[in-house]
């Protein structure tokens, strides 16, 4: 074997080629278009009649992952890569409405309009 390392040494060896530790950023989901298109959908319908209301299906899907988003991320790169997400994670549809909250689904693969 060979000498032990220290954390110092390994860093110094890691920082050579350019990976630097840092923390990944939070990133908000939706972006602002995103945003702006849920307030004019809510402006446009503000006064639609309970009737109306009562015969809208709601639905939304979410993915949820195994490690959760809570915890602080650290990752080593080169300054400019641009960062995926490898980790396990599981894609979730339901629907609910007047009548009450339909089956919760497991999406398989990617997500599209034909699933």
């Amino acid at each position: 074997m060979g000498e032990p390392s220290r954390k110092t040494t390994i860093s110094a060896a890691l920082q050579q080629p350019g990976l630097y530790d840092r923390v990944t950023r939070r990133k908000p989901r939706l972006s602002k278009l995103h945003m702006t298109g849920c307030l004019e959908f809510a402006k446009r319908h503000v006064k639609d009649s309970r009737t109306m209301r009562h015969k809208i299906l709601w639905s939304d899907e979410t993915k949820i992952e195994l490690f959760g988003l809570n915890s602080k991320r650290w990752v080593r790169r080169k300054p400019g890569t641009v960062p995926t997400v490898k980790h396990g994670s599981i894609m979730l549809w339901g629907c609910f409405s007047k009548a009450g909250t339909g089956r919760l689904v497991r999406i398989e693969g990617k997500m599209n309009r034909k699933k």
